[in-house]
């Protein structure tokens, strides 16, 4: 059989080969051919919407006004930190959108000299021709103008990884996320009204795996072996798929509100409000860091847990032993606190020479730290009575514990915890041996079922 040292070296060889691997397939191996750019728009809400009439859009400039510089760890660096090409994408997305229509305006100097130059040529060859045909045709003008740019680029927004070395040997992982921010707008050449305003962020992720093995395999013979990658979502199409949604928002924000006019009437705008209302409220529930908040819970609950004691006493050799308990819980308005009250089976046992069965009744406040995302931890404390079944005097006690709650339905919750009981005497055993009094830890997993209107979110916040 294998022995645990053995155990070790197996398991971290066969990790070494799984990041050696990836490092292979990451790899490129040849030079690739150019190829046509990535779709990052491929789920547009706006997909098939046509205007009435085509809409003529202009764009002078779409640049970065963030006025960063690319960061480096060797010194200073003139290379920007967003691509300055901005307008060049946001003239392509608004191609792309087939809902716009855009004109030459970010270097339209260019386009008013080349037609001179034309008109000149004409007018000589009208007059070598005897002809007076010079004229060229106007150029179209815009009913829109779109201005705005990259506002902000926030580095190092979250960041952070994790690792483990044991004799030489170690393997380690690293990720780091930045956020791009865009505004665009849409302004009226009529008058100079701001049609529309839209705002749209898109994070940048990077990752970092790597392991590593030093060891003397004979004297003056060090091994080294070493395998890992890093990925780097690309700026430029990070950017591009801002643009994107954002020209996309600018389509359907100003379709719902009336400023677009789209082939099929109301029926379509209805359609698309639907949608977009699903979206929106996503969005509205969706803070800084990616995180997911939603009115998961009612206002009260039935609370089930199963799982097994573990008793501290005067007594040697504990063993585990039985638990269950059924609670109801009732949360407080406008708090995130809630009240339970709980009836429960403990069994307590050493070994041989003790074996208890228990009631209890509880009564616990309870906290959840992050009440309206998926995954919330908890904390609670109380106190409570514990009796033994034969009917013995019930005996004051107090309870504290830590756990987490995964939702797996905005009613159900799956529930796992930790919980000491302090009995604040030395006679749970029958037995008085020296000054510390006797306690009992519980370990359990259990369901929580919600019931009522959900508790309700006052303040969106971008931290809790």
């Amino acid at each position: 059989m294998l022995n645990l040292k053995n155990t070790y070296r197996l398991l971290f060889f066969f990790f070494v080969m799984l990041q050696s691997c990836g490092a292979y397939f990451n790899q490129p191996m040849a030079t690739s051919a150019a190829r046509i750019g990535e779709n990052t728009s491929k789920n547009r809400l706006s997909k098939g919407l046509q205007p009435v009439n085509p809409i003529m859009v202009g764009v002078y400039k779409f640049r970065d006004q963030t006025g960063q510089y690319k960061a480096s760890e060797t010194g200073g660096s003139w290379s920007t930190a967003v691509t300055q090409g901005g307008t060049s994408i946001l003239l392509k997305s608004l191609a792309d959108s087939k809902f716009f229509t855009p004109v030459e305006r970010e270097n339209v100097s260019n386009l008013l000299n080349e037609r001179q130059i034309i008109r000149s040529t004409r007018k000589q060859y009208a007059n070598d021709k005897k002809d007076k045909t010079t004229s060229i045709p106007p150029l179209l003008f815009a009913g829109i103008i779109l201005e705005g740019g990259v506002v902000s680029y926030d580095t190092n927004i979250i960041s952070g990884g994790s690792g483990l070395r044991y004799f030489g040997a170690g393997v380690s992982n690293q990720y780091r996320e930045d956020r791009i921010t865009i505004y665009l707008r849409a302004v009226s050449t009529l008058n100079g009204e701001i049609l529309k305003n839209v705002y749209v962020s898109k994070t940048i992720l990077s990752q970092g795996v790597s392991a590593n093995l030093y060891r003397y395999v004979a004297l003056k013979r060090l091994l080294e072996v070493e395998t890992g990658y890093t990925t780097n979502e690309p700026n430029q199409l990070a950017v591009k798929e801002a643009i994107d949604k954002a020209v996309e928002l600018l389509i359907v924000e100003g379709t719902i509100e009336g400023i677009w006019k789209v082939k099929g009437g109301e029926t379509v705008v209805r359609l698309l409000k639907e949608k977009y209302d699903i979206e929106l409220k996503q969005a509205k529930s969706t803070i800084l860091l990616n995180r997911r908040l939603s009115d998961r819970r009612g206002m009260t609950a039935l609370n089930l847990t199963v799982g097994s004691t573990s008793v501290s006493n005067d007594l040697p050799s504990p063993e585990f032993a039985l638990s269950a308990n059924a609670s109801f819980k009732l949360y407080l308005k406008k708090i995130p606190l809630s009240l339970q009250i709980g009836l429960g089976y403990q069994e307590l046992k050493n070994t041989n020479v003790f074996y208890e069965k228990f009631a209890t009744v509880d009564v616990n406040l309870s906290y959840e730290l992050l009440q309206f995302e998926k995954i919330s931890p908890f904390i609670y404390a109380g106190v409570g009575t514990i009796t033994k079944i034969d009917g013995q005097m019930p005996h004051f006690k107090g309870q504290y514990g830590l756990g987490l709650e995964y939702f797996v339905s905005p009613k159900i919750g799956l529930l796992v915890f930790g919980e000491q009981n302090l009995y604040f005497s030395d006679e749970l055993e029958e037995i008085i041996h020296g000054t510390n009094d006797d306690y009992y830890w519980k370990f359990g997993a259990g369901i929580n079922i919600y019931f009522g209107k959900p508790y309700k979110r006052v303040n969106a916040v971008l931290f809790d």
